[in-house]
């Protein structure tokens, strides 16, 4: 089956959060068989940016951030048997829905992909003719990067006929162990864009361990942050390419995951960062959400901090040695647990069941 996907960028995780997210479900997908085509826009210097060039299991589009080619390319989802658009394209997305639908053929496959479902639904909820929300009842399903059960009932009572979580997980290819390398060693590295609705979380939780804890090095990687004064242990890299995500998180004793305030306040949405540190074997540290029980047992697999004070008392007393094994046992949960390969299967039952459906309602 063909699925056209519509999403901010395949190639390039600059000022693209969801980057990872799409490389291992699609990769994923179309070693179940699936033929997929993604389109995105060439925006905010992510061509100038790329982390990968056009992978074979995928063919990628590039168009131009105009409306002339982003209605060309969405005249496109006419031949595709699943159709997806997701949020955060970056360029007319409500354009972008509207022509996606309107080109879409009478029997396929219609789905919005949220990975950013609370940021969506607070828009949706304040603004009752919302493209998104007057198309919702149009749309076959409705898929999210997380979010559990409040995010599934609230799309449902906005007019989605279905909603499913697919969490992220784990590309065991591209997330693995690696050799340290010198150039990364730190007590603690955090790694991500400054964002209006994570920035505060990240002074509490980064930010306050690092003035708390001077004899310690800290380490941030992301881009935005270059106008923000730091106390001298800590050291900011910038913009962070994927090729060097292994090796640093592997080099750092432990990583830390800072959610952004509208997924710390939803929960059951374990960030990419999450299984791409457990999938190097590193010893995470994650602020508190809802949930992540469900991901990773904490005190064994992953430690949990609720504020500054606890994530400075982790990486006060945290040797080499706990850190070393913590990060073992991640990894072996997240490998018998939460691979990409066992998140497509689930997709994949869902796509097999809507078209059934469809198919049956059709005769």
């Amino acid at each position: 089956m063909k699925i056209a996907f519509y999403g901010s960028s395949l190639l390039s995780s600059y000022w693209n959060g969801a980057a990872t997210y799409y490389r291992g479900l699609l990769k994923a997908l179309a070693e179940r068989g699936y033929t997929i085509t993604f389109y995105e826009p060439d925006v905010y210097g992510r061509q100038e940016h790329r982390d990968i060039e056009p992978p074979d299991w995928c063919k990628v589009v590039v168009y131009s951030g105009t409306v002339e080619a982003l209605k060309e390319a969405a005249a496109k989802a006419g031949s595709a048997d699943i159709v997806i658009k997701a949020s955060g394209v970056g360029f007319e997305d409500d354009l972008l829905l509207e022509e996606v639908l309107s080109n879409s053929h009478p029997k396929a496959l219609k789905i919005f992909w949220d990975v950013d479902a609370p940021a969506t639904l607070a828009e949706l909820k304040a603004a009752p003719q919302h493209p998104l929300r007057l198309a919702l009842s149009s749309l076959d399903l409705v898929l999210t990067y997380g979010g559990g059960e409040p995010v599934v009932a609230a799309y449902r009572a906005l007019g989605a006929k279905e909603c499913v979580p697919i969490y992220n997980a784990l590309d065991p290819h591209t997330h693995h162990p690696v050799p340290k390398e010198e150039r990364f060693v730190t007590d603690l590295f955090f790694l991500g864009n400054r964002l209006p609705d994570r920035e505060a979380r990240v002074e509490e939780f980064f930010l306050k361990a690092a003035q708390t804890l001077p004899e310690k090095s800290f380490l941030l990687g992301g881009a935005g942050w270059s106008d923000r004064a730091f106390s001298s242990n800590l050291t900011y890299i910038g913009h962070v390419p994927t090729r060097d995500h292994n090796a640093l998180n592997v080099s750092a004793r432990a990583v830390l995951n800072v959610s952004r305030e509208s997924m710390a306040q939803n929960g059951f949405s374990p960030a990419t960062r999450v299984f791409e540190a457990t999938g190097a074997g590193a010893c995470l540290i994650t602020d508190h959400w809802e949930g992540i029980d469900r991901f990773f047992k904490p005190g064994e697999e992953i430690l949990v901090a609720r504020d500054g004070h606890d994530v400075a008392e982790l990486v006060r007393h945290l040797t080499a040695e706990e850190a070393q094994a913590i990060g073992k046992r991640a990894l072996i949960r997240a490998l018998s647990d939460h691979t990409y390969k066992q998140r497509a299967m689930t997709v994949d039952a869902l796509f097999k069941a809507r078209l059934a459906r469809s198919m049956e309602a059709a005769e």
